[in-house]
């Protein structure tokens, strides 16, 4: 009997780190339904929290870092309730509780950076504390808008967590971004809720707009032209029920395993479609991959529907400006299967990447030489010659979920057995993904 594609170690690679081990496949079939958005998880949970009324939602994400979010309100006295995918959460409308602890964000950066904007605007002070990967991500980004609307902030050297937040009575800004961050971008038109005046928000490069769609969702008026968004302060959100449509980062991972094989066919049920996040599919579409979107709908501004994917021969891309922006969480995937495109793919203007969980410029590279492959590395991302030939090797998630999950996906098409140590890493955003892989991996 063959062994499967797939297999979970039961020997432990540290004291609580597991590996994850990988043979070739053959191709990726079947169906799949994924976990709610994370992005769209916890904004619709903040907002939730301080809304009037019961908020009921419906395919929350299952990762690690929108527990991180739904605790941190529980220590501010929001009460909610879980059952599975289905989160209930009864609103405490604007005024949250003080904390009697800090708040633990985990591994979340999107809490951390989120929730500021909401907790500058309470008349308490908190603190926002980390593991040691998020103890490591930049905050002053955050923390510069809000201190110039009032709120008050301690934080490590270089502005790293911990953060102390005194917050109060806001005034609204007119800020222009110098990086471009949906996170920062949402922080600041959260704390536009608890401001006298109109806070408007420009971004240099356009980013998801999931902040603006969720306001508006409970209610918010929300104006948004090109790259600035507006709102008003003093405006009382409403609570929703919602299904979350399924997370098309994670369904980034199952698309770039369907594309290293001619013969996939793939359907990813349900899965969010916006435009500000969908662009991995025309980049895969113009690398040959075969893709078709069936029954589209809306709900809350969020667009969905079944994507149906066929593998291809694979071409190359450049991925830069704009694209870059967009597909920041997608990059990995596309790194872990540019060696076995026939012109390669290269990454520019992604600095970014080097202050996520770990530095995936580094990671990415160290990882992709371990298996044998090609690759240079550059000041603001890489670049990876296609026709390339890879093989089995040792790897390390180093501790960031996405290199766990991206070298599970390159090691379908390498010669000989894959080794993922720290494989556990994955529970940050989906806690089931190396199962499900398995499922669709045909040998």
């Amino acid at each position: 009997m063959k062994s499967p594609a797939l297999t979970i170690d039961s020997r432990l690679m540290k004291e609580t780190s597991s590996c994850v081990v990988v043979r070739p496949g053959r191709n990726v079939a079947g169906q799949l339904s994924l976990p709610g958005d994370k992005s769209i998880s916890h904004r619709y949970a903040m907002l939730g929290a301080i809304a009037e009324g019961t908020t009921r939602l419906e395919n929350f994400s299952a990762g690690a870092d929108c527990a991180s979010t739904l605790a941190c309100l529980r220590t501010l006295g929001v009460k909610w309730e879980r059952d599975g995918s289905k989160v209930t959460i009864h609103g405490a409308g604007p005024r949250l509780s003080a904390p009697a602890a800090a708040l633990d964000c985990g591994n979340s950066g999107s809490t951390m950076r989120m929730l500021s904007g909401i907790l500058a605007g309470q008349e308490f002070t908190s603190e926002l504390i980390g593991d040691e990967s998020l103890s490591r991500r930049p905050m002053a980004r955050v923390i510069t808008p809000l201190s110039a609307m009032g709120a008050k902030f301690e934080a490590g050297d270089g502005g790293w967590p911990p953060l102390k937040i005194v917050g109060g009575r806001l005034q609204a800004i007119n800020y222009k971004m110098p990086v471009a961050s949906a996170q920062v971008k949402s922080a600041i038109l959260f704390a536009g809720l608890f401001a006298g005046g109109e806070t408007i928000v420009s971004e240099p490069i356009r980013t998801r707009d999931h902040g603006e769609q969720a306001l508006a969702a409970f209610g918010a008026e929300v104006k948004h032209t090109g790259n600035e968004s507006r709102i008003a302060g003093g405006q009382n959100l409403r609570a929703i029920e919602a299904a979350i449509p399924g997370d098309i980062s994670s369904a980034a991972f199952f698309l770039g395993a369907a594309a290293l094989f001619p013969e996939s066919q793939l359907v990813i049920n349900d899965v969010l479609l916006n435009p500000t996040r969908a662009r991995l599919l025309d980049i895969l579409l113009a690398m040959g991959v075969g893709i078709s979107v069936t029954q589209l709908e809306e709900q809350h501004g969020e667009l969905r529907g079944t994507v149906q994917v066929s593998g291809g021969h694979l071409t190359g891309a450049t991925i830069s400006g704009a694209d870059t922006a967009v597909l920041i969480d997608e990059i990995p995937v596309l790194a872990a299967i540019a060696p076995y495109t026939a012109k390669g793919i290269e990454i520019r203007d992604a600095r970014e990447l080097r202050v996520k969980e770990s530095d995936r410029i580094v990671s990415l590279a160290t990882n992709l030489r371990a298996m044998g492959a090609r690759v240079e590395e550059l000041d603001d991302g890489l670049r990876i010659p296609g026709s390339q030939e890879l093989h089995g090797a040792e790897i390390d998630s180093f501790g960031d979920h996405r290199i766990a999950m991206a070298f599970a996906v390159a090691a379908l098409r390498a010669e000989g057995t894959t080794k993922i140590g720290r494989a556990d890493a994955a529970v940050i955003s989906y806690p089931g993904f190396f199962e499900a892989l398995k499922n669709l991996v045909q040998r």
